[in-house]
């Protein structure tokens, strides 16, 4: 099939170069003219693995290409994917919808009988029902259909060739009979297909995310209570986990979740749900988000502590800026507002990403950076590890404690081997764990 995708940020270049690498005619449309010329040459917006080929191949095909003209859209296919951002509303906990509007807009005068938009998108509950009675007069016979993304960052590429599941919010059969032409290849696959009506697809995403970040903030508020009583809480989120009601996966205590989605994404479901009267049913989310931004604090807390309470003419090594390992984003990224807190408070501040520090630089300019973890290291009193980079779970601990003044690392993500640290003469800390007795 033919098919354009508005919007060419994370979830837009991956979803067209995969749409392209499953066999279909694709057209990738942005406003940014700097991103779509990169992007012709083959080089992706956000740094992601596996994308890069991805593209490359998928241009190199004939499939796919990209432009900034919005007058080839009409023209070039029936059916059009809205991938633009649904960022938080300054001063509001509501997403802004202006973008996804505006596409709307742009392509209903456009559009003919049997056309097909396909947000994918992140929007509020009724944002599709609301857009499609706009598009009912501007464009009649047009439909409006809801296809969430699941993506993982760093994990993309994966999860958009082969989904745990597709869900389609759609109000007809011919919009059910076009999404499941589009991804026929997945369905011929066995990937799990759920057609629905789309103020179900819509929450089905913001329903995902917060319950994927509850478990998150669950787990660290047990790192809380284990650090008050001396327990373990690595040892309890694994014994938590082997229930298979509950399961490990996002049970790993640490410094918390940041980035473009779960942030923002239970708060503008909490400011949706209170339009709709039933604030009540998620104020929980409330309290998921403030246990989140507390482990910053609690971060900075301890970090102070173990420096005698003064910053003042100490240098603070920071292993990560990205908000996860495998992405070069920094948005909402604990790593970075950590780092940022201590030199507010007095530290000479080094940071070390091996793939953020472009995008770190830009958000937070005053801060030093550098490429090699050595350098950040050098005549450190503190070491913090915040992002669960692999390449810090494999430093050489003995290598590094004769680079620093002091051998002291704070690991907020609990993924260093704290064991083999300890024996390489380093003073280990982490949220939620025990001081080894003497």
């Amino acid at each position: 099939m033919r098919m354009t995708v508005i919007g060419t940020g994370y979830v837009g270049v991956v979803h067209a170069a995969t749409m392209a690498d499953l066999g279909h005619e694709v057209l990738g449309v942005d406003i940014d003219e700097d991103r779509i010329a990169a992007l012709a040459d083959g080089t992706p917006p956000v740094y992601e693995p596996g994308l890069q080929d991805l593209l490359q191949r998928t241009l190199a095909s004939g499939r796919l290409r990209f432009t900034c003209d919005m007058s080839e859209v009409a023209g070039f296919a029936p059916v059009h994917f809205v991938c633009v951002g649904t960022p938080q509303m300054p001063g509001s906990k509501s997403a802004d919808l202006r973008s996804v509007e505006a596409v709307v807009d742009g392509l209903a005068p456009h559009l003919h009988p049997g056309d097909l938009i396909v947000g994918k998108s992140t929007v509020p509950v009724g944002t599709a029902v609301r857009l499609a009675e706009r598009l009912r007069t501007r464009a009649p016979g047009a439909g409006i259909a809801w296809n969430p993304e699941f993506l993982r960052e760093g994990f993309a590429v994966r999860d958009s060739a082969s989904p745990e599941r597709i869900v389609v919010g759609v109000s007809s059969a011919h919009g059910e009979s076009v999404l499941r032409r589009i991804y026929a290849p997945m369905l011929r696959a066995g990937v799990p297909f759920f057609r629905t009506d789309p103020n179900t697809a819509e929450l089905v995403k913001v329903a995902s995310n917060s319950f994927l970040a509850t478990k998150i903030s669950f787990i660290n508020a047990m790192a809380e209570v284990c650090d008050a009583v001396g327990a373990d809480v690595v040892t309890l989120a694994e014994a938590v986990g082997a229930d298979s009601r509950i399961g490990p996966r996002f049970l790993q205590p640490g410094l918390g979740f940041g980035g473009s989605c779960f942030p923002k994404d239970i708060r503008g479901f909490m400011a949706r749900a209170e339009e709709l009267g039933v604030g009540g049913a998620v104020s929980f989310l409330q309290e998921v988000d403030e246990i989140n931004t507390r482990q910053r604090v609690r971060t900075v807390d301890l970090a102070t502590r173990l420096v005698g309470g003064d910053f003042a003419g100490l240098n603070v090594a920071v292993l990560g800026a990205a908000f996860k390992p495998d992405s070069d984003d920094v948005r909402d990224s604990p790593a970075l507002a950590v780092a940022d807190a201590l030199q507010r408070k007095g530290a000479r501040v080094r940071v070390h990403d091996p793939e953020a520090l472009d995008n770190a630089r830009a958000a937070v300019p005053t801060l030093q950076y550098t490429l090699d973890v050595p350098k950040a290291c050098e005549e450190a009193d503190l070491v913090l590890h915040l992002t669960a980079w692999p390449e810090y779970q494999a430093i050489d601990p003995v290598a590094l404690a004769l680079l620093v003044r002091e051998p002291v690392v704070l690991d907020a993500r609990n993924a260093l081997d704290a064991q083999l640290w300890r024996e390489s003469g380093w003073s280990v800390h982490a949220p939620g764990r025990p001081q080894p007795q003497e």
